[in-house]
């Protein structure tokens, strides 16, 4: 809907913006409009009142369609019939509309519970022929076209064997092991958020593939457990948050030392602290880099290593 002015909480409003799809502006600007006209109350967060907080708009280039999930201060969402009734009419793209209640007065977008409004449960995107559905908390790269390429380079460097073993940390919707799955003997995946988990098992029956497993839980607490259950992994990639991988985490891959490890960044910095950790058992064969936002200082990364 826009930015904020320098220094403050002031939204300065955006109606055309360069690193948005037309699509989802349109979708964005279309919906400040009917809120504006249905009067329905909008969050203030000194006074921690109003309703509505944020409004997520996510985009599926392989299908032009999009999920919108509105983010409120309370279970209640006055005029929802009629917010609901033009969008219908008014937003066809819009194929999914749910509503996601974060009541707390801190920085965090997203609340606990999520329900749909209407429409469809899933969005899909398709990538490198694969096709993925997309709860509204799951995560998924904002950019399909670079995403596409991203992953192509960590397929091509972890260069999978038949009958090796796979392990997808901060597996997301499972896009990542999913796309290599034909060329494992076994994928094994892990995130903290439920629905994330429940989307790559759905993802996983979705698009055939039965040798891929997926758990909710850390993985500095997983990765143990399963080392310790028997499980040695052939090979590991990991794509992380920006707050890069956990101390717990990195113990464990030394610890089993996979002979095949691909590390995908978002976050120059955290990677260099953990590239730091990692160098007493791997070195690094190459940084590739990966403009996934066009315009702004951040790029993704994707690293090989060998076994020193």
């Amino acid at each position: 809907a826009g930015l904020f002015a320098p220094n403050s909480h002031t939204l300065i409003p955006l109606h055309d913006f360069a690193t948005q799809r037309p699509l989802t502006m349109s979708i964005m600007n279309s919906l400040c409009k009917m809120i504006e006209e249905l009067a329905i109350p909008v969050y203030n967060e000194q006074k921690h009142s109003g309703i509505i907080k944020t409004l997520v708009v996510r985009e599926s280039v392989a299908t032009q369609q999009a999920q919108l999930t509105i983010i409120t201060n309370s279970k209640k969402l006055p005029h929802a019939a009629q917010l609901l009734t033009r969008i219908a009419t008014e937003l066809p793209a819009v194929i999914s509309v749910n509503q996601n209640i974060n009541t707390s007065h801190g920085s965090l977008i997203w609340g606990n519970e999520t329900k749909l409004l209407a429409g469809d449960k899933y969005l899909m995107e398709r990538i490198n022929g694969h096709e993925f559905a997309l709860s509204p908390q799951a995560f998924l790269q904002l950019n399909p076209e670079a995403t596409a390429k991203l992953y192509q380079i960590a397929i091509d460097a972890l260069d999978l064997a038949a009958g090796e073993t796979l392990v997808d940390a901060y597996c997301g919707v499972g896009t990542l092991g999913l796309s290599m799955a034909h060329l494992a003997k076994s994928v094994r995946g892990m995130d903290t958020i439920p629905a994330a988990i429940a989307d790559a098992q759905y993802n996983a029956q979705h698009n055939g593939i039965t040798n891929a497993h997926y758990e909710v839980g850390k993985a500095e607490d997983l990765m143990p457990q399963w080392l310790a259950g028997g499980f040695r992994p052939d090979a590991v990639i990991v794509d992380p948050p920006r707050v890069g991988l956990e101390s717990g985490f990195i113990k464990a891959l030394l610890r089993t030392k996979p002979k095949k490890f691909v590390y995908i960044s978002c976050n120059p910095s955290t990677l260099a602290r953990d590239l730091q950790a990692l160098s007493s058992v791997y070195r690094i064969e190459f940084i590739q880099s990966v403009d996934m936002f066009p315009q702004t200082a951040r790029c993704e990364a994707v690293v090989r290593f060998s076994r020193k």
